[in-house]
């Protein structure tokens, strides 16, 4: 077994676990992915990651669903709506420039980061804001704009679905992140098989990671079960913090 091997492998694992918590696996593992195969096409590396990282997040979504209150009458609706936004993000990154984007994404989530430090109960309690239809309108808004948004740039997708689910549909950080499990592996499948049919993945690597994923999904979902919404608001702020910097950095350092 080769170094690079072993090297992505314990990077999808990690990236597995916090992803499993709050979102950012990407962080982790599609830096190693550039880091072991820094002359693979881009579009091929992010394909693996995307075939690694789908099952992580829907065996999270399962592992959540049997510990965790899910309201499956908005968020299904809610998921079917990420992928297509996915998809339509996947097609526009194709059409226009989305560097506009990438130099605004640090500020944004500096305010969200700012906003959460600010607002020190909030994803404390869980006091759903909506009820039957409007709920499923709200989350499936917030999936198409968030599912866009990781078919065409993606960075830091998990995080802001967590968010939002707190923000708008006043859910505490532990059904936020267990919610959005659901829309991320609707968003990461859309992008796998657009990536998969025009033969941009891995699949040798990508099904070893996927692995290492999965077991990295049960060890940070048992972390998040255990420890509750205080923890999983650690972590948010932790990741969102890492993210402003990988963002800034690429956008205007690089």
């Amino acid at each position: 077994m080769s170094f690079d091997l072993v090297f992505v492998t314990l990077a999808s694992l990690l990236a597995g676990t916090i992803d499993a918590i709050v979102g950012g696996g990407g962080l982790i593992l599609v830096p190693a992915l550039f880091s072991a195969f820094p002359n693979a096409p881009p579009a091929t590396l992010f394909g693996t990651n995307k075939g690694a990282a789908v099952w992580g997040t829907a065996w999270a979504t399962v592992q959540f669903a049997r510990r965790v209150t899910l309201k499956w009458s908005a968020l299904l609706p809610a998921a079917a709506a990420a992928l297509v936004g996915s998809a339509l993000g996947a097609w526009t990154v194709t059409q226009v420039d989305g560097s506009g984007l990438r130099r605004a994404l640090p500020f944004v989530l500096a305010a969200v980061l700012v906003y959460t430090l600010v607002r020190k109960d909030l994803g404390r309690a869980h006091v759903p804001r909506w009820q039957g239809s409007r709920e499923a309108l709200v989350a499936s808004a917030i999936g198409v704009v968030i599912g866009f948004y990781d078919g065409f740039f993606g960075p830091g997708t998990g995080s802001f679905l967590v968010f939002l689910f707190v923000r708008l549909l006043g859910y505490d950080f532990l059904h936020a992140s267990a919610s959005a499990k659901l829309l991320n592996t609707a968003t990461n499948l859309a992008a796998l098989l657009t990536f998969a049919l025009t033969g941009h993945v891995w699949w040798h690597l990508a099904l070893v990671m996927a692995v290492a994923n999965v077991i990295g999904s049960l060890i940070g979902t048992r972390l998040a079960l255990k420890h509750g919404a205080g923890f999983v608001r650690a972590a948010f702020i932790v990741v969102v913090s890492a993210l402003i910097l990988k963002t800034g950095y690429d956008a205007f350092l690089r």
